[in-house]
C-alpha cells in the first residue's frame, strides 16, 4: 500500500494526481516547483520502477515540465530526484530565472524557504491545478 513520506506530507500540498503519480505543490514561494511522487509501494529510484511505469512517470515529467515552461516562460527548467533526504522516489520540478537568489547552483541550502501564507495556500494550489489541465 502506498504512503506518502512524512517529509513529503508536511512540506508539500496535492495539486492533482495524474495516471501513476501524485502532483504536489512545493510550499516554498520563492519557485515556481512542483515534485511528483509516484504512488509505487516502496520505490526508490526511477530507473527501478518497472518499464512501463517508468514509461508514464516519464511521460508524467514530461507533461508537468511543459506546463509549467509555458506558464512561466522560465529561462530553465530543473527537473531532479535526489533521494538524499527524502528516500521515497519523488521528482522535483522547478522553473528558474537567472535573477533567483540561487542562480546559477541547486536551489538547495540557498536562503530561507518562505511557506506560502496559509491564505494563499488554497489559491496557489488552484492556479497550478489550471496550469496542469
Amino acid at each position: 500500500m502506498f504512503t506518502l513520506h512524512p517529509q513529503l506530507q508536511a512540506d508539500t500540498t496535492l495539486i492533482k494526481k495524474l495516471e501513476v503519480s501524485q502532483v504536489l505543490l512545493a510550499r516554498d514561494s520563492r519557485y515556481p516547483w512542483v515534485i511528483l511522487v509516484p504512488e509505487v509501494e516502496n520505490a526508490v529510484e526511477l530507473h527501478l520502477l518497472e518499464t512501463d511505469t517508468y514509461r508514464t512517470v516519464s511521460d508524467e515529467i514530461r507533461f508537468v515540465a511543459d506546463r509549467l515552461y509555458q506558464h512561466f516562460q522560465p529561462q530553465k527548467i530543473n527537473i531532479g530526484a535526489l533521494g538524499n533526504m527524502v528516500p521515497q522516489l519523488h521528482i522535483h520540478i522547478v522553473a528558474r530565472w537567472q535573477t533567483d537568489e540561487a542562480w546559477p547552483g541547486p536551489i538547495w541550502g540557498v536562503g530561507e524557504a518562505k511557506p506560502y501564507p496559509d491564505q494563499e495556500i488554497m489559491a496557489k494550489t488552484e492556479d497550478f491545478r489550471n496550469i496542469l489541465k
